[in-house]
């Protein structure tokens, strides 16, 4: 047998190998502990849903799922860290739209690439954002909103918690949809952002429905509508911006599970499969619905294919905007 046959004969057998230990890695995983990075800091909802489905993985393969905080550039710092792991399904990471959308659409020079470093696994939950505005400003529908500022330009300003945050690129889709001009002021922070809007320092802004639904029943803000194909729980009497006469500000917030490019397929269904069982458990919805999401489970194909719709809107809007990072 020539050199050449025998490096051939050595390849196929490789190749038959690899394809035969998928399903076994399958059957056998998981045989030590898994690690879910989650790219922001202690706290948020990002945190919470990925503590939560830890300890339903954990509880259901009775092997420790450690969740690890690795804040950092927008998301890219934990972000990378899964991109660079063993593609062994060991290591996993929490997205959101923020960090697999709208981050990627607005700085070409990340250290990952939100698809091809990425195998999906699931989506996990969804969440709308909500248009707030104080009780000085003289609109109580989109569209009288939509009017004044078109009759006064530039003089409404808008908070967001930070440049490149999912309330500043909403508010950026709002504008560009409406054809409006408002102003961005940029906090580092969520906290912050509310202290002063609910002081009247800022007028409007966009915002997950957890951190405004008190203080709108309060009646320190108020709402005009919700960027979500349904109404929100909590906010039942608040339109869709489709109900408002603007369908095309639409802006999802979604979360999900993804882990290194190259996993062995029959590792990445077993994770969908048990995420899928998970998010169909009343105690997880219920947690999750009283936090202002719904929990979704997907396909990794059908997660894929999210990302891929998403990066290309938001690429759209950031192009409109001019907004970079």
């Amino acid at each position: 047998m020539t050199r050449t046959r025998m490096q051939q004969t050595m390849l196929a057998t490789l190749a038959l190998a690899v394809a035969a230990a998928g399903p076994a890695a399958a059957q056998d995983y998981p045989l030590k502990p898994i690690r879910v990075i989650v790219p922001f800091a202690p706290g948020g909802g990002t945190d919470m849903m990925a503590r939560l489905t830890a300890q339903k993985l954990s509880e259901a393969w009775n092997q420790p799922v450690l969740v690890e905080n690795r804040a950092g550039g927008t998301g890219a710092v934990g972000s990378v860290m899964v991109a660079k792991a063993p593609p062994d399904g060991y290591s996993l990471l929490f997205v959101t739209s923020s960090t697999h959308a709208i981050s990627p659409a607005l700085q070409s020079d990340l250290p990952y690439h939100p698809e091809r470093d990425y195998a999906a696994v699931s989506l996990v939950a969804t969440g709308p954002q909500v248009m707030v505005v104080h009780p000085s400003v003289p609109a109580r529908t989109v569209k009288e909103l939509v009017a004044l500022t078109k009759a006064r330009p530039s003089t409404l300003n808008y908070a967001s918690s930070g440049a490149g945050s999912a309330g500043h690129m909403t508010a950026e889709l709002f504008k560009s949809v409406t054809g409006t001009r408002i102003e961005h002021v940029p906090y580092k922070g969520a906290g912050s952002v509310i202290t002063d809007l609910v002081g009247g320092y800022v007028q409007m802004m966009f915002s997950g429905p957890g951190s405004v639904i008190p203080l709108i029943n309060q009646g320190r803000l108020r709402p005009l509508a919700v960027a979500y194909s349904r109404r929100t729980a909590g906010l039942d009497n608040v339109p869709t911006f489709a109900e408002a006469g603007f369908p095309a500000v639409d802006a999802t917030q979604w979360y999900g599970v993804l882990t290194t490019a190259g996993t062995p397929r029959p590792v990445i269904d077993k994770l969908n499969r048990e995420l899928v069982r998970i998010l169909q458990l009343p105690d997880v919805k219920e947690k999750l619905f009283a936090s202002g999401y719904y929990a979704e489970a997907s396909t990794p194909q059908e997660f894929g294919q999210l990302i891929s719709r998403e990066l290309a809107k938001w690429q759209k809007v950031a192009k409109a905007s001019g907004v970079k990072l």
